[in-house]
């Protein structure tokens, strides 16, 4: 299927007149169904005052709208949507099929998830829904018609917001609806079911299937189940909710071809369960919703996952649909941001590409199970420390219209992230239970952050055309087809650089034979007859200083592969453990052990210098401030954003461009606020 083009909200006016492009979103999850009507009249008071300029409405409204399966009251969202509208409010209104009515679930029960060992998920809490239900799509797309048909001509609508963080509870389920569509994508897969057999490796175990009806879900066994059979299953859940989000999106298609329809993803460590490269495409505008860490690593994940929805985006636009004023309620301990955090986690996001900025949820709610969620009005009100600082990311915002529509100026270096290598590595049976791939791909940004240096991140299969430098980090399951991709990297100059476990698999999970790194193993110049994973606590000391943990690999490197290092301890002592091929002007680089960002960051300035690239930054500000470019073209916007709590002196004036926009110290003093965000314009190279 061919990507949908990307559609940016449609403003309404005179939001666009001020314009062309219209402003930077902000806004919030609206609920004032929570709240009685005298509430709603102050909300678009304290709305104005902020600058909100759009909000998500109707997203857990369903039992509102529709109190019985004969009745519908639209006369309160009516009402919300003209008043909204009166005060220049833009809606990006929900489909409200987020999570059935009471009503809906009691007459049909089977439309609730099933778990892997069997049990019902009952109402009580939200998305109690299978994905494959045909009973549950049934009445969802009834409520979808009805919404869309009403609103469809309102001047208040924006955008389209399907369902709500599909899949975040209903992912996985193991229903029979479930085990019926599971047969059939699977048969659309492999067409037969001795292409099945060969995928799944059934002749292991006495697995082999001889009729569809006796595959079934993964369901709970009694011992490791099939890791094939595992691996499909999620591509299926994935593929199954993308399914539902094209159903709500015909509709809406159908009935209102003007306005854009989104959903929020949730590009996060958090969540690792949906492959969004492959629903970007089903989309206008790519959304997404991201909620910080509470560790030590929670500035580099947040620039992390800001930047790879970028990538998702394809360098696009794209819209931060939910985050946190400060506490969330979901952790065990759930403290708030520091100050400066706010401010600066937002534009962060806009820094890699987001043009609106918004937050669940607009009123921190008295009851129900996130009334210790933040919210931009807390319960302390208008008088509070976060609203006055939504007021002031406000008028931030608003200083930053002109970069609307702009794209991420592409880096030099790129960091692939593939979703089916991180399912796989949490599978069960592996080496190492403690490998994953997201982690190592954080381990070389911050690496890369830390020498100042921009790099992009890009969902596996995205173009590499243009980058110098390209690092894939635990890139497990490595299709003939990828492989290839990285081998023209190499073969046209570029310089690749991949880690301990990558290339062993194809995308059926099945081992490269011949020695690993399978599908790497001839463009890297290496040999691994056995892998050497090291128990939690362990480390081997390299011969360069640098103390490798989680893992190490018996190196045989073939004649012309450059030892860069090599161990001094453990069972691998005297052994290679980061080698370089060089391939005509290009180069294949293996990193055998996790060294971590700090042990990483001199290894990857050798790489980046032997391939040219350098940090566009001062020296001065290098490792203390992120760098991100936005450009429309003509113009290029530099974000800067300070890792550090401290004041960073900018060094002399116009080093940068044309100061624009600070969030903290004035921009005639060059310096940076702690946790401070500046942006510079420049014309575009």
């Amino acid at each position: 299927m061919s990507r949908r083009p990307h559609r940016w909200v449609r403003w309404p006016e005179p939001l666009t007149t001020e314009n062309a492009r219209g402003p930077l979103g902000f806004g919030a999850d609206y609920n004032p169904d929570q709240w009685p009507r005298e509430v709603w009249d102050e909300d678009v008071r304290l709305m104005r005052q902020a600058g909100v300029n759009i909000v998500s409405l109707g997203i857990f409204s369903w039992a509102r709208l529709q109190p019985t399966a004969e009745t519908w009251d639209f006369a309160w969202l009516d009402e919300v949507m003209d008043l909204l509208h009166a005060h220049g409010i833009a809606v990006d209104l929900a489909t409200a099929t987020a999570s059935p009515p009471p009503w809906l679930s009691a007459a049909h029960p089977e439309i609730l998830p099933v778990t892997r060992t069997g049990e019902t998920m009952w109402p009580g809490a939200r998305q109690h829904w299978r994905p494959t239900s045909p009973v549950f799509r049934q009445h969802a797309l009834a409520v979808v018609e009805a919404i869309a048909s009403r609103y469809a001509q309102h001047p208040a609508l924006a955008a389209w917001h399907v369902s709500n963080e599909l899949g975040c509870h209903n992912l996985y389920d193991y229903s029979e609806d479930a085990a019926a569509a599971f047969r059939t994508w699977l048969s659309q897969r492999y067409a037969d079911l001795d292409g099945l057999n060969h995928a799944w490796g059934t002749a292991f175990w006495s697995q082999r299937y001889s009729e569809w009806d006796q595959v079934l879900p993964p369901r709970l066994t009694p011992t490791i189940p099939n890791p094939t059979h595992q691996l499909d299953f999620k591509r299926f859940s994935s593929d199954a909710l993308k399914d539902y989000l094209r159903a709500e999106r015909e509709i809406l298609d159908r009935l209102t071809p003007d306005v854009p329809v989104t959903t929020n993803f949730m590009v996060m460590s958090h969540f690792n369960g949906i492959d969004y490269a492959g629903w970007a495409d089903e989309v206008d505008f790519v959304s997404n919703d991201h909620y910080v860490l509470v560790d030590d690593r929670a500035r580099d994940e947040l620039s992390f996952s800001a930047n790879l929805t970028g990538g998702i985006a394809g360098g696009d636009p794209w819209f931060l649909m939910e985050h946190s004023t400060s506490a969330v309620n979901w952790r065990a301990i759930n403290p708030p941001k520091a100050e400066g955090a706010l401010v600066r986690d937002s534009l962060t996001h806009v820094a890699h590409g987001a043009d609106a900025v918004c937050f669940f949820q607009w009123r921190q709610s008295l009851a129900g199970a996130e009334k210790y969620h933040s919210a931009m009005v807390p319960h302390a009100g208008e008088d509070s420390d976060v609203y006055r600082t939504v007021v002031r990311l406000g008028g931030h915002l608003e200083r930053l219209a002109p970069v609307v529509g702009s794209r991420r100026r592409q880096a030099r270096a790129a960091i692939l992230f593939d979703i089916e290598s991180s399912w796989t590595l949490d599978l069960e049976a592996n080496p190492s239970s403690s490998v994953s791939h997201r982690a190592e791909a954080l381990d070389w940004y911050a690496a890369f952050l830390a020498l100042g240096v921009r790099a992009d991140v890009l969902p596996a299969g995205a173009s590499l055309d243009g980058y110098d430098v390209v690092v894939t980090p635990v890139l497990h399951v490595l299709p003939a087809a990828t492989a290839d991709l990285l081998r023209e990297v190499v073969d046209r100059g570029g310089h690749l650089i991949t880690t301990y476990f990558s290339g062993v698999v194809d995308e059926n999970n099945h081992v490269y034979a011949g020695g690993y790194p399978g599908a790497l193993r001839d463009l890297l110049g290496i040999r691994i007859e056995e892998f050497g994973p090291l128990l939690d606590g362990d480390e081997v000391v390299l011969d360069d200083g640098s103390v490798g943990t989680l893992w190490t690999d018996r190196i045989t490197a073939a004649p012309g592969t450059e030892i860069l290092a090599t161990y001094k301890t453990g069972l691998q002592a005297g052994r290679p453990a980061v080698t370089r091929r060089a391939i005509g002007d290009g180069s294949a680089t293996y990193v055998s052990t996790r060294l971590g960002a700090d042990g990483l960051e001199p290894l990857l300035a050798r790489m980046l210098e032997a391939a040219g690239v350098d940090s566009e930054l001062p020296e001065g500000l290098r490792g203390r401030v992120e760098l991100a470019i936005r450009t429309d073209g003509e113009r290029e916007y530099w974000f800067l954003v300070n890792r550090t709590d401290d004041v960073v002196g900018l060094g002399e004036p116009g080093d940068l461009g044309e100061p624009v926009f600070s969030s903290g110290a004035d921009l005639g003093d060059a310096e940076l606020a702690g946790s401070g965000v500046a942006v510079f314009t420049r014309a575009a190279r």
